[in-house]
């Protein structure tokens, strides 16, 4: 087995924004400038660190950023007035609201409550629709990102068998149903999966994303394989300090997949990238220009 091509999202990610921020100013130069409101409820510290990373990379690339920092005493009738307030701005083409909410809020309510075609996290029940009924609309975007990163690795993707391990509505199912819109044959496996193993040696592609640390063994890879490593797990290291790893153990995936991802560095910056491409979709499609 040749060695082990590292899909450097960061890379990529830097690329992807660079295209959007052109594109951003050809739509200035045209009067629009998409706008992109992030919303947060309470003090979670990482919450807070990814949405001001938001924040700076969409004014980076020439985006209005609206950020919206709410008390974690916050009310659902309050949260649902602000979110109603941005489905009626203008100048407010994407919003999203920085998940997990505090506790005694009703997130899938408030999710409901997003203009479908501002949402875009891709959360919304009608953006799930369009997405497995193969229609336009705003895809999630860590799975997007997934796509991306794919479809930059390999040739084709057509014909491949894909296993996504992982069933959750922000990555597992999106990822599958893009995957089917490529023409891969496409399994979705879980906990609950009889020899998990052996379903994932079966896989061209194998995305990863349970959120358990090391779960993927290296036996579990077919070599040649092209994995994508969703996991980010905080783990404690031998030596007291803490690291950032992925659902797949990497060290041992080496050698034997053609194509993965590494955590940090790899879906990660993705994300926001595509939240980027997402917000100057809509925004496009609100005022019904043609990309």
């Amino acid at each position: 087995m040749a060695d082990t091509a590292i899909i450097d999202g960061k890379a990529f990610a830097a690329r992807l924004t660079a295209q959007i921020a052109a594109e951003v100013a050809g739509l200035k130069a045209d009067g629009l400038t998409p706008g992109l409101a992030v919303v947060l409820v309470g003090d979670d510290a990482a919450s807070a660190v990814y949405v001001r990373n938001k924040g700076r990379t969409t004014e980076q690339a020439g985006m209005k950023s609206f950020t919206h920092r709410l008390p974690a005493e916050t009310t659902q009738e309050e949260l649902a007035s602000l979110i109603a307030t941005l489905n009626a701005d203008p100048a407010v083409h994407g919003i999203l609201v920085q998940l997990p909410l505090p506790k005694h809020l009703d997130s899938d309510a408030i999710i409901a409550g997003i203009d479908p075609d501002k949402d875009v996290d891709g959360l919304h029940v009608v953006n799930a629709g369009r997405l497995a009924a193969g229609l336009p609309g705003l895809v999630p975007c860590t799975p997007l990102g997934c796509l991306l990163l794919l479809q930059d690795a390999l040739p084709s993707l057509e014909g491949l068998h894909a296993v996504v391990v992982g069933r959750s509505n922000l990555v597992g199912k999106p990822i599958a149903q893009l995957l089917l819109q490529q023409n891969c044959t496409v399994t979705i496996a879980h906990s609950r999966t009889r020899d998990l193993a052996a379903v994932c040696r079966s896989a061209d592609i194998l995305v990863a994303a349970v959120g358990r640390p090391g779960m993927i063994r290296g036996d579990w890879i077919k070599p040649g394989a092209a994995v994508i490593d969703v996991g980010i797990n905080r783990v404690e290291s031998p030596a007291g300090k803490s690291a950032l790893v992925g659902d797949v153990a990497f060290a041992e995936a080496l050698g034997v997949a053609a194509h993965i991802t590494p955590v940090p560095g790899g879906v990660g910056p993705m994300t926001i990238a595509c939240l980027l491409r997402n917000t100057v979709t809509a925004a496009r499609r609100i005022h019904g220009i043609s990309s």
